[in-house]
């Protein structure tokens, strides 16, 4: 009886210590801690700057920048991807805000960097030209034939445009100078000299400018225009030159 009653007991003390072994094992499986979550990924950030801030069209400019936690970086206008730090020129032709717009895992940002550009100085207004200039322009010489003092289609053709600027400028006195080649003789070539420009000056009169607006006056051939001995040389030598009286 005694020994049934003993092998009872130790059979509930072996129950009870499984039954221990097994809470406890439950109890160290249970106050394992939790793993930690993985921190979300930061922002980026982005700096831009200019130097110089105001230039004059057509200097250069140098743009800096610098980024954190940034895999992409793109600079406008007009220069694109970029490196997370760095720097590089540029032309502006007109004032122009540039923009950097970094990004990242965590998300975007952006900077801007302003720049003038001066408007160019106006240039100073040409001249005008003066009287004598404009008499130059316009007012051309007539040529002749040999031993001729007789306008040819040519000579009438320019007188008309001579007359055109003196109806513009009716404060304009001129002299009407007679030239001829060297061939002749003196007195030959001075009487016909005077013969040409007296031609040129009654042609004038007839287009209406005044005769006490001319004056006229023979060199003969004492004043060629070219010295060279042949048939071409001696037509620029046969002409009216005219000549802004003053």
């Amino acid at each position: 009886m005694q020994h049934r009653t003993f092998r009872r007991i130790a059979v509930l003390f072996s129950l009870f210590a499984f039954a221990a072994f097994i809470s406890g094992c439950k109890k160290q499986v249970a106050s394992k801690p939790p793993a930690a979550a993985p921190a979300p990924p930061q922002q980026p950030t982005v700096t831009l700057n200019a130097s110089p801030t105001s230039v004059n069209a057509g200097e250069t400019v140098t743009l800096s920048w610098s980024s954190t936690n940034a895999t992409d970086l793109d600079l406008e206008p007009g220069i694109g991807k970029v490196a997370p730090q760095g720097s590089t020129p540029a032309n502006p032709t007109t004032s122009t805000t540039y923009t950097i717009t970094a990004t990242g895992p965590g998300g975007s940002a952006t900077a801007t960097a302003h720049v003038d550009v001066n408007a160019p100085a106006a240039a100073p207004p040409a001249a005008a030209p003066n009287l004598s200039e404009l008499f130059d322009q316009n007012v051309k010489d007539v040529f002749f034939d040999l031993d001729k003092a007789e306008l040819r289609g040519d000579a009438r053709d320019a007188l008309t445009k001579d007359a055109e600027f003196l109806r513009s400028y009716p404060d304009v006195h001129i002299s009407i100078e007679g030239h001829c080649d060297e061939r002749g003789s003196t007195e030959y070539n001075l009487a016909l000299g005077q013969s040409r420009a007296q031609a040129a000056k009654n042609f004038l009169i007839s287009l209406g400018i005044s005769a006490d607006r001319m004056e006229t006056v023979s060199w003969g051939k004492e004043r060629p225009f070219c010295t060279e001995h042949n048939e071409d040389c001696w037509q620029q030598n046969r002409r009216d030159h005219f000549v802004l009286a003053h």
